[in-house]
């Protein structure tokens, strides 16, 4: 990745809390170029109409949230020693190159307490195509940071062609390994965790608690708690025109649409074995039928699992960190119930 350079050549060095920096300047700063092409996986944004653009105006125009607060934080981490971790080894990559870039970020809370408390596996969104770490991941990293937990990014794989799901489920699986032998270092508990996921990423933490799935299926603890954040859970709730589109399907599912709807991987019929719950939404999304947290919220209450509805009075899909919009605050909110229980 190239962006605006010194008068000598260098990419220009990220500038604490400077919202005139363009995204190019700051995603080609070489102290993070492990994660900068991660940071939407499976997108190459230098050529997109944003790379050069200030986080001022992708702030204003595009993106909202708390983009500063995003990369401050991820540069506070790169300077603090040890913060990416691929999940799988070179060898592995080169015969699955699907795997290649996939990884854990981990930003650490300066609370002192932030060991006690379990921490938040967080996974951006990205329609199963890409990972958004720009904005559902190290912004709302670095607010979690604030409210005194430590945090782990999951970029989970988006590119193969057969069975994604599974695969995302192995992404856990070996997130949580390398989590457990990182214990230490990370000064946690590896098993005392909680999930938080955005979109795609919401129906991932999900289907994690379908024990047919994910934790269970995977040897691995059952989350503390889990927040889906405007979630996709059914595909009975999918479009007609998605019903036939087998190659959809085959890619998540390795097998059709309608018969993934009468199978675990349809989220509502399926959790009798959740952690605690708590969804948060915004009533104009017109990505996600808010329909698909209603269905989660009920059939959680029907299993009599706690569960917290948050649904914005206004405001769209996407809206991540939620600073500057309707849903500002979600995640102490999500956070204060989840330690009130």
């Amino acid at each position: 990745m190239t962006g605006n350079a010194d008068p000598q050549g260098n990419a220009a060095a990220y500038r604490y809390g400077d919202e005139t920096m363009t995204l190019g300047d700051i995603l080609s700063d070489p102290r993070i170029s492990r994660i900068a092409p991660q940071a939407i996986r499976n997108m190459d944004l230098t050529k997109e109409p944003f790379w050069n653009k200030s986080l001022k105006t992708l702030r204003e125009e595009h993106f909202g949230g708390g983009l500063q607060a995003g990369f401050d934080r991820l540069f506070r981490a790169v300077e603090n020693g040890e913060w990416y971790y691929p999940l799988y080894t070179p060898q592995e990559c080169a015969s699955d190159p699907d795997k290649e870039g996939t990884n854990l970020v981990f930003f650490r809370s300066e609370d002192p307490r932030a060991s006690e408390r379990p921490y938040i596996l967080l996974v951006p969104g990205g329609g199963f195509v890409n990972v958004w770490n720009l904005t559902e991941g190290w912004p709302v990293a670095a607010q979690f940071n604030d409210l005194g937990y430590h945090v782990c990014i999951l970029t989970y794989q988006v590119a193969a062609k057969d069975r994604i799901l599974d695969r995302e489920m192995e992404d856990f699986a070996r997130a949580l390994s390398l989590i457990r032998a990182h214990e230490k270092e990370f000064s946690l508990h590896w098993d005392r965790y909680c999930t938080c996921g955005f979109s795609a990423g919401g129906y991932l933490v999900c289907l994690w608690n379908v024990p047919e799935k994910g934790y269970a299926r995977c040897g691995m603890p059952k989350p503390r708690a889990t927040f889906p954040v405007y979630p996709v859970v059914s595909w009975k709730l999918a479009g007609k025109e998605d019903w036939h589109d087998d190659e959809l399907a085959q890619s998540l599912f390795g097998c059709d649409m309608e018969t993934a709807a009468q199978s675990p991987f349809e989220i509502p019929d399926h959790t009798g074995d959740f952690p605690p719950c708590a969804i948060f939404l915004a009533a104009g999304d017109s990505l996600v039928n808010p329909e698909n947290s209603r269905l989660l919220a009920a059939s959680l209450e029907k299993h009599h699992i706690p569960c917290r509805l948050e649904i914005g009075p206004e405001g769209e899909h996407g809206f991540a960190d939620g600073t500057g919009m309707c849903m500002a605050g979600w995640t102490k909110r999500a956070v204060d119930w989840m330690e009130s229980l």
